[in-house]
């Protein structure tokens, strides 16, 4: 059962939200000084069964309506427990105050009398809202317990789709089979290869990458297997390939499915037996090397079409991690953003909002380019989202926080005289909801 603690000098008040929390199966301790409120806390402490949420009134003494008990008891509350939510609630304060708690990290403000109606969903969604941090807070420290002592080689991410496909890269680096790595340009994969590598016992030895897509088909064989001197117009001097080179290591095919036919079947040769000639060679080298490729063709099409060998595919292929696009691992988006910037410049919440409704598909890679660009093009230590380059089409998912656009609310405002708490009343939004938007806006407080 939820736990809730209200802070009251007024004793109807507390007995009223006793019952109507009690009602919606919350269990409701009441304080009316703050004095039995560290007295509750501490008890609750001392049994390991905290308070989940805080309601506080703001003043305490008769003929107080200046709010500085409540201030200073936030922010004594604040200071002893940052992860519980805490609601103000009071008739009698200063707006000033109330906007200078809300940003020092007051869940919301409810004016007395209230609605009983809106402090329920308040209430709801704070203790939902702590729900879901917790979990994150969780799911972070199983993700560094599961990763511990592993290199991961720099790679950032939140996701849980890129923590359980790490997972798998680092249950198969020790052992030698070929891995094929597939997913759309830009996504990363290079970045797995790389954590299959250092993870392995093969981790002191050679790791060499080819980009197949970046070589002349005629010059591939040479490439990946070496030629003599005077194997073909121009190889003036015997050339060690990438297997000779990788040799006691890894070896990294970058879009396999660019491997000319011949090619494919010297590779083929080579995983079955460890053994290649150079091109203009007879004589047999054996080597021993652990295959890693990657792919953002489908090889299964290719197959049908003739262009890849069945047999080769079930060679690379005996294990296969799928590596999503950036658009399916959203969390991933921000931590890596903040990444590529290193600590040079901050992103604003309108720049934020842009990057996570953008598509992105270039991937990470175009994301890295869109941040590299914008703090060149940045002129303050914010990245606006007009900074970002983007094509308007995102713009238009962009929508702040919800479907309250700028115009409505400086409507609002305009209305309400600026008064935030008429604005948020009119906009049936809390006062929190509405401070947040008008700093997305860069609306200033009135």
């Amino acid at each position: 059962m939820l736990k809730l603690l209200v802070i009251d000098d007024n004793q109807p008040i507390c007995q009223a939200l006793q019952t109507l929390f009690a009602l919606q199966g919350y269990q409701v301790f009441c304080a009316n000084t703050p004095e039995q409120a560290w007295q509750i806390l501490n008890q609750h402490d001392a049994s390991q069964h905290s308070i989940d949420l805080i309601l506080q009134d703001m003043n305490f003494s008769a003929g107080e309506m200046q709010g500085a008990q409540g201030k200073a008891l936030f922010y004594q509350l604040r200071g002893h427990y940052p992860a519980i939510p805490i609601v103000l609630m009071t008739a009698w304060t200063q707006l000033e105050m109330v906007v200078e708690l809300v940003k020092a990290g007051a869940t919301d403000y409810i004016a007395k009398p209230w609605d009983d109606q809106r402090l329920l969903l308040t209430v709801a969604n704070a203790l939902k809202l702590k729900q879901l941090t917790e979990q994150q807070q969780r799911a972070e420290r199983e993700r560094s317990a599961a990763f511990a002592g592993k290199d991961l080689c720099g790679l950032v991410f939140a996701s849980s789709q890129m923590q359980q496909l790490l997972q798998m890269a680092l249950q198969l680096a020790p052992a030698s089979a070929a891995v094929l790595i597939t997913g759309p340009n830009g996504a990363g994969k290079e970045g797995i290869a790389n954590v299959l590598h250092a993870n392995s016992e093969r981790k002191d030895k050679p790791f060499i990458k080819v980009n197949m897509g970046a070589l002349p088909a005629d010059l591939m064989e040479a490439e990946l297997f070496g030629a003599e001197a005077g194997a073909y117009s121009g190889a003036s001097k015997t050339r060690i390939g990438r297997f000779e080179a990788a040799d006691g290591g890894s070896l990294f095919l970058d879009e396999i499915g660019n491997l000319s036919l011949a090619g494919q079947a010297k590779l083929l040769r080579v995983l079955q037996t460890g053994e290649f000639e150079r091109l203009g060679s007879s004589q047999t080298r054996k080597v021993d090397v652990r295959l890693i490729s990657a792919t953002n063709s489908d090889l299964t099409d290719a197959i049908t079409r003739g262009e890849f060998r069945q047999d080769l595919y079930y060679r690379v292929n005996v294990v296969q991690l799928v590596l999503p696009a950036l658009h399916e691992r959203p969390e991933d988006i921000l931590p890596l953003a903040r990444y590529f910037l290193a600590g040079k410049k901050a992103l604003s919440a309108a720049a934020e909002q842009l990057l996570l409704h953008y598509p992105w598909p270039g991937n990470v890679r175009e994301l890295q380019n869109v941040c590299q660009r914008a703090m060149l093009l940045s002129s303050t230590n914010d990245i606006q989202s007009s900074d970002l380059g983007l094509p308007q089409l995102a713009q238009a998912g962009k929508r702040a926080l919800d479907d309250i656009d700028q115009v409505q609310l400086q409507q609002a405002l305009t209305q309400a005289g600026g008064v935030v708490s008429r604005a948020a009343k009119q906009l049936g939004i809390s006062r929190q909801a509405l401070y947040r938007r008008m700093e997305y806006y860069g609306i200033d407080t009135p």
